[in-house]
């Protein structure tokens, strides 16, 4: 059995437990920082798009530990992801959802996590290029929140979404391949640039910031923000000429309008701007009902190429900090 077929089955009965205790799941909270909570996004997307009653919401760490839900208690399932599993917010965050009384589920890739102490339910995810892409932490999540949208109203495409997980990493590595050379040019093309804005949509909207503020900012010390597709007109497009630099990440699904809308515009006012798009690079066999909230999966292993060429030709290595881990803060 794979370890999202344990995870989610172990999350089924806890949820099936408390519905017998009279205690029905009405919320779920999704809590990180910084990549992880990158990782959260597209279930938070999935939820707050496919469910009619089940409220959810995305907190990063810090402000759900300051500011916590009045909503928060034992109708509640809090999904907890950090990496390391000992950032401070991250394990306090874990320890006042389970204080609360809510059903509490950490994700973290450290066999030793200090935050698996205030978990009901542990998930120790695969990391590295080795890895399974559907048992890293981004598909894990879809994985738990589908069980929790299956077990509290029920949820029509619940077996295309099932097809889709055990689909995406053929899609992912076909997609990668396709990419390879691109990157090179991409890297060349950008290698001394200062400033990026990364825009999307939809599910993906999540990693167009995850990329910004992780990969660019915290990785290569660029300067770069993140810009939601559909808001990219009422405002951010006034910054557009010939010399600023673009990345598009062109989701498949419903709110692919809002990224060929981009497009469009920089087609005729910008020159330097990198499209990457998820129908070329092969996401439509996926089911058509399910697609939307796969396009991070892959945007995400297809920019990890893309930062690793940058950071190449940029001799910065993706591993260099100068505060982070270093300086108190």
């Amino acid at each position: 059995m794979s370890s999202i077929a344990l995870n989610t089955s172990a999350l089924g009965e806890a949820l099936a437990a408390r519905t017998a205790d009279g205690r029905p799941i009405s919320e779920v909270f999704l809590v990180a920082c910084g990549g992880s909570l990158v990782d959260l996004y597209p279930a938070r997307f999935f939820l707050a798009t496919e469910a009619r009653r089940l409220r959810t919401d995305l907190y990063t760490a810090n402000e759900f530990v300051h500011a916590a839900p009045k909503a928060l208690g034992d109708q509640s399932v809090v999904i907890v992801c950090s990496h390391g599993g000992i950032t401070p917010e991250a394990v306090e965050a874990a320890r006042i959802s389970r204080v609360r009384g809510s059903l509490t589920v950490t994700l973290t890739h450290n066999d030793s996590a200090e935050i698996a102490a205030f978990a009901d339910h542990n998930v120790l995810y695969e990391w590295g290029d080795e890895s399974s892409v559907q048992n890293n932490p981004m598909a894990i999540t879809l994985a738990l929140c589908l069980e929790i949208l299956q077990h509290a109203e029920g949820y029509p495409a619940y077996q295309d979404f099932r097809a889709a997980i055990q689909q995406i990493d053929a899609v992912v590595a076909t997609a990668r391949h396709k990419v390879g050379e691109r990157t090179t040019a991409f890297a060349q093309t950008y290698r001394d640039a200062e400033l990026f804005y990364v825009l999307s949509s939809g599910a993906s909207y999540g990693h167009a910031y995850g990329f910004a503020i992780c990969s660019l900012m915290e990785m290569q010390w660029l300067h770069a923000s993140a810009i939601h597709s559909g808001e990219f007109f009422h405002g951010p497009f006034e910054v557009t000429d010939r010399k600023t630099n673009f990345i598009v990440l062109i989701n498949e699904g419903r709110t692919r309008p809002l990224d060929e809308r981009v497009i469009s515009f920089l087609e005729r006012y910008a020159e330097r701007y990198e499209i990457i798009d998820a129908r070329e690079l092969g996401i439509g066999v996926l089911p058509k009902s399910v697609v939307d909230y796969f396009n991070p999966v892959l945007f995400y292993s297809v920019l990890c190429d893309y930062r690793e060429a940058l950071a190449k030709v940029r001799n910065h290595p993706l591993e260099t900090r100068r505060y982070m881990g270093k300086v108190d803060y």
